[in-house]
């Protein structure tokens, strides 16, 4: 059997191995790694050899890290990450480049819409009717995105979104509130197949659906970084934040928010952001949680995306498509059965 995981910001992990009644049988590990002491990779292989097939990703690194020589030194991998690529191999795990990726970059459409959109094209990427895209969004009015399980009036002040006419608008992922203005945000999303990220617990699978952006944004000249569980950030502030939902079709979600430029004033005016959430980010003021890409890179909003594409097509490929009439169809559907209702906007009153 044999499992590859590359270590998002980090190298590649492959483990090769047999599978013996339900143990695994003549381990060996390799990548482009680096490792401190040498004889530290046959105590990893010696840890995996007669392992249960059954165990997780983390309990394979606790025995990996119980035969580790002492000052061990492991640079760009980790024992959490040889048991990822155990657990890849033994449920048959996916790569990027398995796929025809398809790119989606349509005109600005309505928030509830774009929430729909979501929906059904993770819908349909599950049931092999579309190959796994990259969506970009454009945005037709500014809004405010609510986590699936957040508190309509906890998180957003309604007399405040109507004075600024901002739409307010829930997702399907789970996660915090995302103030958007069309030309100042960068949103994009992941379709794909649920093999993408077998193997992976929730946590991981978010630094490894985005590493492609870390490097986008290191070609622009920008140091930034996963922050768990689902903020992009540098050493100037947070750059962007990311939610995800994986469906029982078999495909999962993964989109992200990032911040062009802001209002920080009208923001602080339509979201209630409390003292609780501001300490848990170590920070006095929300002013100084959202860096503007604008401010790190001089660019054009447009050319900012055009590069991310170019980045994503030079690593897996991307050929580019259009939303069909059936998906734009269904989409518009839900928005008047659920996305656009009172009902679903509010059912976490």
């Amino acid at each position: 059997m044999h499992g590859e995981y590359k270590v998002p910001g980090g190298k590649l992990v492959v483990v090769d191995f047999d599978l013996e009644d339900g143990r695994l049988r003549h381990a060996l590990v390799s990548g482009d790694f680096f490792l401190e002491p040498d004889h530290a990779l046959e105590r990893i292989t010696t840890a995996l050899n007669g392992l249960p097939a059954h165990l997780e990703a983390r309990d394979i690194a606790a025995r990996i890290d119980a035969q580790l020589p002492p000052g061990t030194m492991m640079l760009g991998f980790s024992a959490e990450a040889v048991g990822i690529a155990v657990r890849r191999a033994l449920t048959d795990a996916s790569d990027w480049r398995d796929y025809d990726w398809r790119l989606v970059h349509e005109p600005p459409q309505d928030p509830a819409l774009h929430m729909a959109l979501d929906e059904v094209l993770t819908e349909e990427v599950g049931a092999g009717r579309r190959p796994p895209t990259l969506r970009v969004w454009e945005w037709a009015a500014p809004a405010v995105v609510i986590g699936s399980f957040q508190s309509l009036r906890n998180e957003v002040d309604a007399e405040a979104a109507r004075r600024h006419g901002v739409t307010v608008v829930r997702r399907i992922s789970g996660g915090g509130a995302m103030f958007i203005e069309p030309g100042n945000t960068i949103t994009y999303s992941v379709y794909a197949p649920a093999t993408l990220v077998q193997g992976m617990s929730f946590a991981d699978s978010y630094a490894f659906l985005d590493d492609w952006v870390l490097g986008a944004l290191g070609e622009l000249g920008i140091r930034a970084w996963y922050q768990p569980l689902n903020d992009i950030t540098s050493d100037q502030g947070k750059i962007a934040g990311a939610a995800q939902k994986r469906l029982s079709s078999g495909a999962v979600l993964h989109h992200v928010t990032m911040s062009y430029d802001i209002d920080a004033d009208k923001m602080l005016d339509v979201l209630r952001i409390g003292r609780e959430k501001l300490s848990d980010k170590g920070i006095k003021s929300a002013r100084k949680r959202v860096d503007p890409l604008r401010r790190q890179t001089g660019l054009p909003r447009s050319e900012i995306i055009d590069r991310m594409i170019g980045h994503f097509r030079g690593r897996y490929g991307l050929t580019g498509d259009r939303l069909t009439a059936e998906e734009l169809s269904a989409a518009e559907k839900r928005v008047a059965g659920k996305f656009g209702t009172d009902e679903w906007t509010a059912r976490v009153p």
